[in-house]
């Protein structure tokens, strides 16, 4: 990681540049489909497992690249393979330095984990509070089964996945309007569409929404505990 951000490497990772090599990929991909899928595989599993930022990027370009279904289900799969490998590391001898690096967040995680670890990990998977990594190393730090933790993660990661492969697979038309106010800014690179502005308000509140539903068992178990012990 830290070679290839000496070699500028990181400077390839924006959204222009995948823009600017969009139809070079794109006859690759026509060329040697399975190839190019396995090696985006391949790329997103080590980016989960090196918590290298990017994953967002790298699922719009699997949306741009391989539609939104090929894209948004290959990308379901290596993410949790790849936090599997996170899991299994910090499960490790490793786990005490990734548990010093995590800090005080491990102490609040760990204590929802404890109580009910699939709906909580359910919960920060679909709404992202803490960061991905953190979530990733946490569970293996406090014993989570890793049957449950890679369930939950497969699943918690369902919805955001592929409402990113189906932004990415929408980018032609934004890629085309750019390319009309501002004719050569796709071979300049200069086409300005920020990933930010692809994520609407309407689609946090839903990524909300569906967080709330995970959490309600485990609210629920609190309140019957609660109501249990004032009954005694």
């Amino acid at each position: 990681m830290a070679l290839g951000y000496a070699l500028g490497g990181h400077k390839y990772l924006t959204l222009s540049e995948l823009i600017r090599h969009r139809d070079e990929l794109n006859a690759l991909v026509d060329a040697h489909y399975w190839t190019t899928a396995a090696i985006f595989c391949v790329i997103y599993v080590a980016c989960v497992a090196l918590s290298f930022p990017g994953a967002s990027l790298l699922t719009l370009a699997g949306g741009l690249l391989f539609g939104a279904m090929a894209a948004g289900t290959m990308t379901v799969v290596s993410a949790t393979l790849g936090a599997v490998i996170v899991f299994l590391v910090a499960a490790s001898s490793l786990g005490g330095a990734l548990k010093r690096r995590a800090g005080p967040a491990t102490r609040r995680l760990a204590q929802g984990l404890r109580e009910d670890a699939f709906n909580y990990l359910l919960f920060l998977r679909l709404t992202p509070i803490f960061p991905f990594w953190l979530v990733n190393v946490v569970p293996a730090l406090v014993e989570v089964p890793l049957r449950t933790y890679a369930l939950a993660t497969f699943i918690g990661i369902l919805p955001g996945t592929y409402a990113y492969a189906f932004l990415g697979s929408g980018l032609d038309s934004l890629i085309e309007a750019q390319e009309k106010a501002d004719p050569g800014c796709v071979a300049r690179g200069t086409c300005s569409i920020e990933v930010s502005a692809l994520i609407t308000r309407e689609m946090i509140i839903a990524f909300v929404a569906l967080g709330i539903v995970a959490l309600i068992p485990v609210l629920l178990k609190k309140w019957r505990r609660k109501q249990a012990g004032g009954e005694a």
